[in-house]
Parts: C-alpha cells; sequence; structure tokens
C-alpha cells in the first residue's frame, strides 16, 4: 500500500471544548499532552479555559491550544501513517499551524514548538497593544462571493488588507476593526459575503510588523533541522529549501499575506492524492476539496477516534 499523502495544519477559528478528546484517547496521543507543558503555557488551567468561550478565542491561549492538538493528533498517528504512506508528500500548515507542521515535517521537536506558539501569540498580542490607538481593536473578517483583486482595491481605500489569500473570490481580510467594518459596508453593496472571525489581532498584516523581529530572534534561538518531508511556505506557497529559510518565512509570515490557494495548488502540482487536515476543524479540508476535487480530504473532526482515521487511510492506499 502506498499513497502521495498531505498532512495540514490549520490556524485558529476551529478550536471547540472537546479539542483534545481524539488525542487523549490514544495512549500516544495523551502521552504527548503530558509531557509538552500546556499547563504552563495558558492565561489559566487547560479545563478553565476549554469551558470559557472568551478564554478558548483569546490569542493567548488559542496558539498553544491548537498547536498542542494537533501535535498530540499527529503522535497518535504517526506511526499509523508511516506504515500505510511512509512519511507524507506535503506539509502544509494555515497561520499558526505552520508552526504545527514544522514539527510534523521534523524542523522543530514537537515539545518545543507549544511553548514557540505561547510566545509567538505574546509578541503578537505585544505588536496590537504598541500599535497606533486607532489601530488597537482588530480583527479578521472572511470575504467571499467577489473578485479578489475587487476586494483588495476596497480595503486599500479603508487601510485594511488582505490577510490570507484562499480562492478567486474568497480571501481573509486583516485589519483595525473599523477599517474593516466599513470595508464590509463598501463590499456588501457590490455583493460580497463578509463575516468577521473569532480572532482579535490582524495576523498576516502590516500590524503585525513589531513581532517579526523579536520572533526571529527567537527562531534562531530554538534547534531545529532541515525538513525530513516536503514543507511549504504560507506566505509563498512553495517548499522550503532548508532551516534558514524555514526560520526567515515563519518570521516574515506575522506580517505578510497567506498564500493559501497556491498552498493548494502546490498539492495538486506535486499529485497529492489523499490529504488529512489535524483539526480543530475541518476549514483546510473543505477548501482543498472545492479547489481540486480529484484529492481525497477529510480532516480528523470527520472521525471519533484514531482507529476511524487509520481505517480510511487504508481504504484509500487500496
Amino acid at each position: 500500500m502506498s499513497m502521495r499523502l498531505a498532512i495540514l495544519c490549520p490556524g485558529q477559528g476551529g478550536q471547540h471544548a472537546a479539542m483534545f478528546d481524539f488525542a487523549r484517547a490514544d495512549a500516544r496521543g495523551a502521552a504527548f499532552l503530558e509531557r509538552c507543558g500546556l499547563d504552563a503555557q495558558l492565561c489559566a488551567a487547560p479545563a478553565a479555559v476549554l469551558a470559557d468561550a472568551a478564554q478558548l478565542y483569546a490569542n493567548r491561549n488559542a496558539q498553544p491550544l491548537i498547536v498542542a492538538a494537533q501535535l498530540a493528533a499527529w503522535h497518535a498517528l504517526r506511526e499509523d501513517v508511516a506504515a500505510i504512506a511512509g512519511a507524507p508528500a506535503m506539509v502544509a500548515g494555515y497561520s499558526v499551524g505552520e508552526l504545527s507542521a514544522c514539527a510534523v515535517a521534523g524542523v522543530f521537536e514537537s515539545t518545543n514548538v507549544v511553548a514557540l506558539a505561547a510566545r509567538r501569540a505574546e509578541l503578537m498580542d505585544q505588536a496590537q497593544r504598541q500599535a497606533a490607538p486607532e489601530n488597537q481593536a482588530q480583527g479578521l473578517m472572511s470575504v467571499g462571493g467577489l473578485a479578489v483583486d475587487q476586494v483588495r482595491a476596497c480595503l486599500q481605500r479603508h487601510g485594511a488588507f488582505s490577510a490570507i489569500d484562499t480562492g478567486a473570490d474568497t480571501l481573509i481580510a486583516g485589519g483595525a476593526l473599523a477599517a474593516l467594518r466599513a470595508a464590509a459596508d463598501e463590499l456588501a453593496a457590490q455583493g460580497a459575503r463578509t463575516g468577521e472571525l473569532p480572532v482579535g489581532l490582524a495576523s498576516h498584516t502590516p500590524l503585525m510588523a513589531a513581532a517579526v523581529a523579536p520572533f526571529a530572534t527567537l527562531l534562531a534561538q530554538l534547534p531545529c533541522s532541515d525538513p525530513a518531508a516536503p514543507l511549504l511556505a504560507g506566505v509563498t506557497g512553495q517548499t522550503v529549501d532548508g532551516v534558514d529559510q524555514v526560520r526567515a518565512l515563519l518570521a516574515k509570515q506575522l506580517s505578510h499575506t497567506i498564500q493559501w490557494s497556491a498552498c493548494m495548488d502546490a498539492c495538486a502540482e506535486r499529485g497529492i492524492e489523499v490529504a488529512l487536515e489535524l483539526g480543530p476543524g475541518s476549514a483546510l479540508s473543505r477548501m482543498l476539496r472545492e479547489r481540486h476535487p480529484q484529492i481525497e480530504c477529510r480532516s480528523l473532526a470527520d472521525f471519533r477516534s484514531v482507529g476511524g482515521a487509520v481505517s480510511w487511510l487504508r481504504r484509500q492506499a487500496g
């Protein structure tokens, strides 16, 4: 059995109170959660954070929570994945999920990445506090149903930005909330659909520029290795060549647009046959399935157990 498998690691927005249940039900996933130090990286005890929507979606908690859940799931699955498909043929992460993708690809030791995500969140929160007063209330907004060039022009008029490119007529905008809401009114009049996302930062926009240099310094101090599997960089949609490029592009993506459309196209161009999203949520598998329907895409959110996910992978491998 063999197949060309992509592992996808999403960003914020899909977290929920039961987001660790999948991994905790497997001894390997539970063991990772025991040793990754998540308790020390949150603003309150994990159980309290998971039970409180405000804390669950707060950036400072959300980033380490998401990375810990993804890597716990990966530890639960990776031996079975290796037996079925060998090393992944592609690994890609969306926003903070790019940290998880680096761990899946062997760049960083997994237990270090949870703390790295927490520090990334702190630096981004600091950048928000350092912004001009009119830019301190920030967010992200989905936009759909209008050509992206038209959307970008509208965002520019209002001082907002394209944070994540996701399709020919969809993107995620970022910026000050006042700018986003003014743009939303104009876009709605042009027939677009918009919706504010549960992320309180203008991630992947120039408003995060103050976080780039300190995060680059942090990355330079973290032990890492060249990718052991093809790894896509979000800001280029291309595979990275080595650790220096990984570090540079991870820092750059804090303040630059994520080219997720290009990442999806790279999966198709590399002959990916099957894609598995580590969750929480299923946004990436849905987007990839819609853009490249020849790729079999599922999220761990679709399964109730590791065994269910592994059985599906075996069926895809033939």
